[in-house]
């Protein structure tokens, strides 16, 4: 009631104010210079506003000045006006324990018709909301056509709702107890050096309400831990009030149509730390100038040198080194290359202690000599399959590489194996594979091994 007292006192104030500037103290300085200069001819302006006629000839002529303003309309007092009014919100009214209904639309487009004063108190006093009334209406399979009403604050003005009305779906609501599982939102921003050790969910289960289509829907229920929080900066335990649980689809996709109670939980989340000291292993892609090899690799002035990883406690666990690859191609003559290289973080890893480091390849002439070997093992085997090698069960394996790094090569010291993905029942002549993660040393195997692959 006060704002619109208000409003009505602004309106009023500010008619004043126009009125004052464009029409009383104009009309009120003309006639003070009409009647300056009268005075300044000897003539009275008493005398000629006392004349009997004079007040009807103003009034004559303010009347026809009057109605070619409103006939030019300079002034509009009757004419209506149309103004759309988008995104205008639609309530619905129906028994939301009872039925879960399909198709409201969640905002429509309102045109106004009417003068432009009442448009204008419409739009400052009406309610601006779309009524969508199913309070009489039950479930069933067919849909229903339901038109939309609006509310007229302002009896002069006329509307018309876009859309007019909808089709509408009303299914009878039902409920059911599904497991809630979580998932964690916004990591990046928690501390680079903390991970998540463990979440205790402050429930178990939820009552998922809504339609059968709708329930069939749900492929998992999830309430969703945010780690933006400036609160999450140590390790240590943590109670997160107010997590949102929403409900899934097999494709990732929110299902919107159902109501979930409660529609928050609670949690306790640990947080640690954990760390892991690696190898950082130099990886080297491109071809050498033919006759040379790599005889040395410092990393800052060292043969071996190791980075502290961060993240979580399963992740890190599998990370044995962190690789680093330089471009070799077309060196070897020059005797030494340094390289300034990144170190990227691995998968999984929230945190590195070093991100840049220094390669010093030194290189020398490629020497080569021949090794027997005989323990090949065997990978990606498909379960419930036995291998067997047929005949010879060694191969001979040429090692290349600068005299001193290839004089420590040994049978034993070489992982050979065979890769036998996708192999069945039968006879294979299958290639030999070095396992090698040297960049010094390169290894040339020119012949196979038959193995027979049997049932188990």
């Amino acid at each position: 009631m006060k704002s619109i007292f208000n409003f009505f006192k602004k309106l009023i104030l500010g008619i004043y104010h126009l009125l004052d500037k464009l029409i009383i103290t104009p009309i009120s300085r003309l006639i003070f210079n009409i009647r300056e200069y009268l005075k300044s001819h000897n003539l009275k302006l008493d005398y000629i506003i006392n004349r009997p006629h004079f007040i009807i000839y103003v009034s004559l002529v303010l009347a026809v000045v009057m109605f070619l303003l409103i006939d030019s309309h300079v002034i509009t007092l009757v004419e209506s006006e149309a103004e759309v009014l988008t995104n205008v919100p639609v309530k619905a009214d129906y028994n939301e324990e009872a039925y879960v209904v399909e198709g409201i639309p969640k905002t429509v487009d309102i045109v106004l018709i009417g003068r432009k004063s009442d448009i204008y108190l419409a739009k400052r006093l009406g309610t601006n909301m779309v009524l969508l009334d199913l309070s009489d209406y039950t479930a069933r399979s067919q849909a229903y056509r339901v038109y939309l009403s609006y509310t007229k604050s302002i009896d002069s003005i006329n509307y018309k709702l876009d859309p007019s009305y909808v089709s509408v779906t009303i299914k009878d609501k039902i409920s059911v107890t599904r497991t809630i599982d979580y998932d964690l939102v916004n990591v990046d921003y928690l501390n680079e050096r903390l991970s998540v050790k463990s979440v205790e969910l402050g429930k178990s289960e939820v009552v998922v309400k809504g339609s059968e289509d709708s329930l069939n829907n749900i492929a998992t229920v999830k309430a969703l831990i945010d780690l933006r929080d400036n609160s999450l900066n140590d390790a240590g335990t943590y109670d997160i009030d107010n997590i949102p649980i929403l409900a899934y689809d097999s494709k990732g996709k929110i299902i919107e149509e159902v109501e979930i109670v409660p529609t928050t939980m609670t949690a306790s989340i640990t947080l640690d730390t954990y760390s892991k000291s690696v190898p950082i292993n130099v990886l080297t892609t491109g071809n050498l100038v033919t006759g040379k090899s790599i005889a040395s690799i410092l990393i800052n002035n060292q043969n071996a040198h190791s980075v502290t990883i961060y993240g979580d406690e399963e992740t890190i666990s599998g990370i044995t080194s962190v690789p680093v690859t330089i471009n070799v191609a077309g060196q070897g003559g020059n005797g030494t290359r340094s390289y300034n290289v990144t170190i990227n973080k691995p998968s999984g890893v929230r945190s590195i202690s070093e991100t840049k480091a220094t390669i010093t390849v030194t290189f020398g002439d490629e020497k080569q000599k021949e090794v027997n070997i005989s323990n090949i093992s065997y990978q990606n085997l498909a379960s419930g399959l036995v291998p067997n090698i047929v005949g010879t069960d060694s191969v001979n394996v040429i090692v290349k590489g600068v005299q001193s790094v290839i004089d420590g090569v040994t049978s034993s010291n070489i992982n050979a194996y065979i890769d036998l993905e996708g192999y069945g029942v039968g006879e294979y002549d299958v290639e030999v594979k070095i396992d090698s993660k040297d960049p010094r040393i390169k290894y040339v195997v020119s012949s196979t091994v038959k193995v027979r692959i049997t049932n188990d």
